[in-house]
This record gives structure tokens, C-alpha cells and sequence, in this order.
């Protein structure tokens, strides 16, 4: 098959894309099935135009750490982390977060539930791999989600559950990681409500602003395998990129290739054994009228490998609610206009879904 093999397609001027991609698909391994298969060229389809520099020579600069130490039993400490908060998600639109309550435990129980799943046997695992993303379906396995939209195929492998506001039963998660994802999703929702409580202050609202709007009505997890990779400068393990979320919340084991673009360059984020990295999405970005940012990141392909990292979205997108979201009123004026159209999250979902991850983001499409 000319997919296993780089140098056939790269001499090929006949190149026909589509029917590679469609190859790859229909394997039902994902990239992981690509490097068990023994590769040692990067595939076509998997090509950035121009190489990947891995190596930047640029200072680096540091992500904003936030510790939730005493924020509940000490207002000015809470006041001050309000403050930091308020800070690093008009700049960066991202922070780390320590303190943040999910035990060590059960983060690394998490990290080797989602690294059990992929390492199960191939054809146990197949029985997972699904296109169907209509909500019908409780886990949703593929590689690259926009893998017939994308201009490049992303070197990794993902796995989408659904967890609230109706978690699947038990029997319907995969058993390599159906009692940690559980556990797990429970306490993300925990935090990610603390976290909505704190931003809303952030915006000079009431505490509960953000909740009563819904914007922790839903949860999707996703655990992402990053093979590893031979050539990892011909591609990238995650297109630059903006999440369609409220907020995301990012487990990474200790591989790192995390990225995020702030003034003008990439910044490495290392992981932290304990640490959590938490975004703002579009949808908090559209909701603030763009106080809060959401920023472009990305995730570089490693020579060294397998990474795993399981990011926690905090949406509505897969459940059918006629819900219009717009720039919150209390945040407008005369001097700040709301810039975007009210839409629905599905809607909104959608249409990131069909453009794929391309380096645009998909707010420009509601900008008024």
C-alpha cells in the first residue's frame, strides 16, 4: 500500500490525496497502527508545507501559574487569585493551575487508563473507531477528527466520551479506562465549577453568572495518543489551533510538546508532575466579546514517544439545545459594541468541525 511507504508518494506528481486518507481511514488503527506497522518515512499526507522548527532559538517565556491554595476559607487570597486569573486569560488565555483539588493519584491512574487503551490488542480496539459524531454514539475513536477536511493529517490518535450532562453507563466506556474516566470526569466537573465562579468575578459578575448561562451543562473527554514519530519535523502531533470550548482543562504525562503562541512567538509549556493547564475556548472568548482570549496552541510530533495528554472541554456542542449564545450584556457599552453574532453552540461546533484545523480560527465566521 502506498501509505506505509514516504518515498513512493513523494515522487508520485499523481499524488491523489483523498484516496490515501481514505487508506488510512479504513485501516481503523490510526496512526499508532502506522508505527506498530514498522514505518520509517513520515507518510504524505501527514506533511506540513514547510518543515517544523523544533528548536526555537527565541527566549522562552514562562505560562502563568495560579495556586488555588485557601481560596475558600480566604477572601483576600481568593481576591488575589481572582486578580491573576483575570490576568492571564486577557493575555495569555491560558495558566497552570496548582492546588486545584484532583488528587496525584487519580491524575496518573488517569494518564495510564488512557495509554491502556490505546496498547490494547488492534482488533479490540477497532471495534471503538467510529466517524459518527451525531452524539449517537457514547466514545468516539479516531484519528484527527477533520481527517477529510484538514489540509494536514495530524500525528495523532484520539478517543471523545461524552460525561455530562448524561455520562455513559459504565458498561459503555472502554474497560481499560471505564472506572478511571468516571472518577476522573467527576472531579474535572468540581473544578471546572470553581473555575467558572472565579472567572465571572474576574469579569466584575456574580459568581454564578457563567454557570446560570450553562457553560458547565456539558463535558467531553478526550484522551490523545501521540505516536512517536521518525521524521517529527516533516509534521506536528496538533495543527495550530483554538478549542471550541467554554474552558478546557489539560492533563499531559511528562513527554511535553505542548504549545502556545503569546507575543508573537511559541511558547514550550513543560509539564508538571500534578500540574493542570487550563484554556479559554472560543465560546468564553465570544461570551467576554473578546476580554478573555482564546489563544492559538499547538502540539509538536517527538522522536520520543508515545505522549499522552487528555484534555477535558467544557461545551454543549453534542447535545441538541437551541441555546443562542452572545456577548454577555453587562459587558457591553456604547465604547465596547458587542463584535459577534449570537449562535448556537451546535451550530458553532458544526462549523469548527467542518473547516477543520486549518490555523484559522473559527471566530472570524461570527465576527459582526
Amino acid at each position: 500500500m502506498a501509505l506505509i511507504s514516504g518515498t513512493s508518494t513523494s515522487i508520485q506528481p499523481d499524488y491523489d490525496r483523498k484516496a490515501e486518507l481514505r487508506a488510512f481511514d479504513e485501516t481503523k488503527t490510526g496512526v499508532k497502527g502506522l508505527v506498530d506497522a514498522g514505518i520509517t518515512e513520515v507518510p504524505r499526507i501527514f506533511h506540513l508545507p514547510s518543515p517544523e522548527n523544533l528548536n526555537s532559538q527565541q527566549p522562552e517565556l514562562t505560562l502563568p501559574t495560579i495556586d488555588l491554595q485557601g481560596i475558600d476559607n480566604n477572601p483576600i487570597r481568593r481576591k488575589e487569585v481572582i486578580e491573576q486569573m483575570k490576568d492571564a486569560l486577557e493575555s495569555w488565555g491560558f495558566f497552570q493551575l496548582v492546588n486545584h483539588g484532583i488528587p496525584n493519584n487519580i491524575l496518573e491512574e488517569m494518564i495510564k487508563g488512557v495509554m491502556d487503551f490505546y496498547e490494547q490488542d488492534t482488533e479490540v480496539k477497532k471495534q471503538w473507531y467510529t466517524r459518527d459524531m451525531s452524539g449517537k454514539t457514547r466514545v468516539i475513536y479516531n484519528s484527527n477528527f477533520d481527517l477529510y477536511a484538514a489540509p494536514v493529517t495530524n500525528w495523532r490518535d484520539t478517543f471523545y466520551c461524552t460525561m455530562a450532562p448524561n455520562p455513559p453507563e459504565p458498561h459503555e466506556l472502554p474497560p481499560p479506562c471505564r472506572d478511571i474516566l468516571l472518577k476522573y470526569s467527576e472531579q474535572v466537573m468540581k473544578l471546572g465549577v470553581s473555575l467558572l465562579e472565579l472567572m465571572a468575578e474576574a469579569l466584575g459578575l456574580n459568581p454564578n453568572h457563567l454557570l446560570d448561562m450553562g457553560c458547565a451543562d456539558g463535558l467531553a473527554v478526550l484522551g490523545h495518543y501521540y505516536p512517536t514519530c521518525p521524521q517529527p519535523e516533516l509534521t506536528i502531533g496538533a495543527s495550530n489551533h483554538t478549542d471550541n470550548s467554554f474552558i478546557t482543562i489539560l492533563l499531559q504525562d511528562h513527554m511535553g510538546g505542548l504549545k502556545v503562541f503569546y507575543q508573537n512567538q511559541w511558547t514550550h509549556v513543560p509539564p508538571i508532575p500534578g500540574v493542570v493547564v487550563v484554556n479559554a475556548g472560543d465560546f468564553l472568548q465570544l461570551i467576554t466579546n473578546d476580554k478573555f482570549v482564546s489563544s492559538q496552541h499547538k502540539v509538536v510530533a517527538n522522536k520520543v514517544g508515545p505522549r499522552v495528554s487528555i484534555a477535558s472541554f467544557f461545551t454543549t456542542g453534542n447535545i441538541q439545545t437551541e441555546k443562542v449564545y452572545g456577548p454577555i450584556t453587562e459587558l457591553l457599552s456604547n465604547d465596547n459594541p458587542a463584535k459577534y453574532r449570537g449562535t448556537t453552540l451546535k451550530e458553532y461546533v458544526d462549523y469548527y468541525n467542518a473547516k477543520g484545523l486549518d490555523n484559522t480560527s473559527a471566530l472570524l465566521h461570527f465576527k459582526i
